[in-house]
C-alpha cells in the first residue's frame, strides 16, 4: 500500500484555511464527542528546560470512519520575546492516521494553541456567562488575550473593556489594536482591581506564578475565564476565590495536577469532588450550567489535547482541499509497507 507523504504547514498556512468561527465549531464537535464517550482518551506531559518548560500534549478523536491522533510539542519559555526576541510559545503538532499510524502532517502549532484556547473561551462563557454581560477585563496583553478579546465579542454584547498587564506600554498599544478591531472602547488600567471591580467577566491569560485576582476583587455574578495556569507551577487565581466559586473545568483530572483548582486542593481549600462540571457536561446538558444570577463561575481551562486534534483534522482537511502546504516523503519511501518496524 502507498503510504502518503506528510503534509507541511506553517502558520500562516493555518490562519490562511482558518478563521474563528471554524475553531468554535471544531472545538464544539469536539466537546460533544467527549460528552458521548467517544474520545479514546487524552495525555499531558511536563518537560522542565532552561528557564521554561516543554508540554507534551496528545489524543485521539474520530470523525466519520477516521481517527485521527496528535501529539502537541510546546515550548513554553516566558522571557523569550526579551532574551531573544522569539515567542514565548513555539512547538509543532504531528497529526497521524490513527488507524493505520502513518504521519498525515506536521502543523505549527502556535495558530492552533491560541485559536482554540479562546473557542474554549467563547463556548464557556455562552453557557457560563450572565446573558446580558457587556464589560470585561482582560489581565495579560499578549496574544491570547487579543484572541479571549474576540472570543469574548463572539459569545457576549461586550461593550466595554479594560486591558491590564505589567508592562503599561504593551497594554496602551493592545488597546488601541482591539478598538481598531473590534469597534468597543479598550481602556488601559493600572490595576486589576480597578478593572475587576466593574466587570461582568474577567479573562486570566498570564505566565504568572503567583495568584492576581484575589476573592475581593471579584463582584456577585462574575464569570472567570482562568486560561494561564497550564503547569503546575503557574498560577493565577486565589486559591479563596476558587473554593467560594462554581468551579467548572476543561478536564477535571488535568486541572487537579496542572490548573488554578491544582492550588486551592494544596491550599487545603478544595477537592476535585468539589468541581461542578467539567464543560463538556455543560454543553451536552447533562449538567446545568449557571444557576443564579449572582453566583461566580470559574472555568479554569488549561487545555486539552482534544481540542488541539480537533483544529488540527480541519485545517488538514481544508489544506487537502486547497492545495495549500508542502509535502515531503517523512518515512523516507512512500513505498514504504505500513509493516515496517
Amino acid at each position: 500500500m502507498k503510504i502518503p507523504n506528510t503534509l507541511i504547514l506553517s502558520r500562516s498556512d493555518i490562519a490562511g484555511l482558518m478563521e474563528f468561527r471554524d475553531f468554535v465549531e471544531a472545538v464544539d464537535q469536539a466537546f460533544a464527542l467527549l460528552a458521548s464517550g467517544r474520545i479514546p482518551g487524552a495525555g499531558v506531559l511536563d518537560l522542565p528546560a532552561t528557564d521554561g518548560m516543554f508540554h507534551v500534549k496528545g489524543s485521539g478523536m474520530p470523525i466519520g470512519k477516521d481517527l485521527y491522533v496528535a501529539v502537541k510539542v510546546n515550548g513554553n519559555f516566558p522571557d523569550n520575546q526579551k532574551r531573544f526576541g522569539l515567542p514565548t510559545i513555539q512547538g509543532a503538532i504531528l497529526l497521524c492516521d490513527g488507524i493505520r499510524g502513518y504521519p498525515l502532517a506536521l502543523l505549527d502549532s502556535t495558530e492552533i494553541t491560541i485559536q482554540r484556547t479562546g473557542a474554549a473561551t467563547a463556548i464557556a462563557a455562552r453557557h457560563l456567562a450572565r446573558k446580558n454581560s457587556s464589560t470585561a477585563t482582560i489581565c495579560g496583553c499578549g496574544l491570547q488575550g487579543m484572541i479571549q478579546c474576540l472570543a469574548l465579542e463572539h459569545a457576549l454584547p461586550i461593550a466595554r473593556i479594560f486591558a491590564f498587564d505589567q508592562d503599561r506600554a504593551k497594554c496602551e498599544k493592545f488597546c488601541i489594536k482591539m478598538q481598531e478591531e473590534t469597534g468597543v472602547p479598550a481602556t488601559p488600567i493600572s490595576t486589576l482591581e480597578e478593572g475587576a471591580r466593574q466587570s461582568d467577566v474577567i479573562v486570566t491569560c498570564t505566565t504568572s506564578r503567583q495568584f492576581l485576582l484575589r476573592k475581593a476583587y471579584v463582584r456577585p455574578g462574575t464569570f472567570i475565564a482562568a486560561v494561564g495556569a497550564d503547569s503546575h507551577d503557574k498560577q493565577e487565581i486565589d486559591p479563596a476565590l476558587m473554593a467560594s466559586s462554581k468551579i467548572v473545568t476543561d478536564v477535571r483530572d488535568q486541572c487537579a495536577r496542572i490548573g488554578d483548582l491544582h492550588h486551592a486542593i494544596a491550599a487545603g481549600l478544595m477537592t476535585p469532588d468539589n468541581v461542578h462540571a467539567d464543560l463538556h457536561e455543560i454543553t451536552s446538558g447533562k449538567k446545568p450550567g449557571r444557576a443564579s444570577e449572582e453566583e461566580i463561575i470559574v472555568f479554569d481551562s488549561t487545555g486539552t489535547a482534544i481540542l488541539d486534534v480537533a483544529a488540527a483534522a480541519v485545517v488538514y482537511g481544508r489544506a487537502l482541499e486547497r492545495g495549500c502546504g508542502s509535502f515531503i516523503d517523512l518515512l523516507g519511501s512512500s513505498e514504504a509497507s505500513l509493516h515496517a518496524d
